[in-house]
């Protein structure tokens, strides 16, 4: 028996040296050298400043920009809410982000509104949004900067990505944050003519 414990104790030394110290090491070393930035995420700057990261979303709020869809936005954070399309708590979120859409882009109906402009992605972290919630946004964008929509429609089919490796993940998707740099370029070069 004594043998025995002496076995587990010096298995759960080895599991412990293995998984809590050699195992993270070898992955951030991997991060390290396997990425540009050396596995501290992949900042997006303008003009030498950061303005946010090329994998996390963010959220925009302003008439001027592309709306993100909803989430928390907290990396620290991240995680579903687990409430199903019956629950009368969640029903009553989407209807509320309903009605906010339509008071900030009134040019619209709700049929307009696509779905993952009502509900969060399962991280809260999704930097992505299909093209049709960037082309519903156009109208408002365009009065607000007074940039024709049919700038603003060149601008986001410039921005649409395919799937990864061409198939997986969402058909096409628009990267909010690259759209309103963009955006922002854009308004400044017109601004300059």
């Amino acid at each position: 028996m004594k043998n025995e414990l002496l076995k587990s104790f010096l298995l759960s030394i080895v599991c412990l040296g293995l998984f809590a110290f050699a195992y993270p090491f070898i992955i951030k070393g991997v991060a390290m050298l396997g990425t540009n930035h050396g596995g501290g995420g992949e900042v997006v700057e303008v003009n030498g400043e950061v303005v946010g990261y090329e994998l996390i979303g963010q959220r925009f709020t302003s008439d001027r920009y592309f709306n993100s869809r909803p989430g928390g936005y907290d990396a620290a954070g991240t995680g579903g809410s687990n409430k199903g399309p019956i629950d009368p708590d969640y029903l009553e979120t989407v209807q509320t982000r309903i009605d906010s859409i339509l008071a900030q882009n009134p040019d619209i109906t709700a049929e307009d509104i696509p779905t993952d402009m009502v509900t969060a992605s399962g991280s809260d972290l999704d930097r992505h949004f299909s093209p049709q919630a960037a082309y519903m946004q156009i109208p408002r964008i365009s009065k607000v900067r007074d940039i024709s929509e049919d700038r603003l429609r060149e601008l986001v089919n410039n921005h649409i990505e395919g799937p990864l490796l061409g198939f997986l993940g969402p058909n096409e998707r628009v990267h909010v944050l690259r759209l309103n740099i963009a955006l922002d370029e854009l308004d400044s070069q017109r601004n300059e003519q």
